[in-house]
């Protein structure tokens, strides 16, 4: 009954979010890019839902539906502008996609293969506030201009970001010292790979690569 309820509440937090970006980006509150941040670090909030509900031998299962019904949805709403607090302007981006599959590949490699959703965590919530902050500080702050757009103020924070997030991750099941090294590893490969990456395909190549060298360094570590 946990799975059931854990798709439930997949459904209506997701739902809630787009739903309360919207109403902001219509009262005028944040502008469409705003909007477009606040679903993608409110979305990213999903595993941690997920690791609390999904937890028996058929949860990977049930875990994989909603990321799988969200790639539809979002090319759905890429095509006709349906979800508009999602889309940027114009074609050629489909990085709203690419966030569900990311979600729906480390679903199934770690809910599944190597049961220990922690490593997708690090890379889901990675990607959710360190990409996503990082885009809200470069727009608003980002003088010195990097590559494809991007600032170095916006690089910083993606790697204070994401080192916040791994390390408050890896605490669960690391000591303070371990967490320590993984987080300014992790946080910053994630900044290198989100900097070298355009726009809309760094909703692939960040969680899984964060996702991936978290994990090659628990088995060194």
């Amino acid at each position: 009954m946990s799975n059931v309820w854990g798709l439930v509440g997949s459904y209506v937090l997701i739902f809630l979010i787009i739903g309360i970006s919207t109403i902001l980006q219509k009262a005028k509150l944040i502008g469409d890019e705003g909007a477009r941040k606040f679903i993608h670090i409110g979305v990213s909030n999903w595993w941690i839902l997920a690791m609390y509900f999904f937890n028996d031998d058929n949860a990977v299962w049930f875990a994989m539906i909603a990321p799988f019904t969200f790639i539809i949805l979002n090319y759905i709403s890429y095509r006709t502008n349906l979800l508009k607090a999602m889309e940027r302007g114009g074609k050629g981006n489909l990085g709203t996609v690419y966030f569900p599959i990311s979600l729906l590949i480390l679903v199934a490699l770690t809910f599944g293969v190597l049961e220990n959703p922690f490593i997708g965590a690090v890379g889901i919530l990675v990607m959710g506030y360190g990409d996503g902050l990082a885009a809200v500080i470069g727009k608003a702050y980002g003088k010195h201009k990097l590559a494809f757009g991007k600032s170095i103020e916006g690089s910083i924070m993606m790697f204070v970001a994401s080192f916040i997030v791994v390390f408050l991750i890896s605490l669960f099941t690391q000591s303070v010292a371990i967490s320590l090294i993984l987080a300014l590893g992790v946080g910053a490969l994630a900044t290198i790979v989100e900097l070298i990456t355009p726009k809309g395909l760094d909703n692939l190549s960040v969680p899984l690569s964060t996702s991936f060298i978290y994990y090659l360094l628990l088995l060194i570590i």
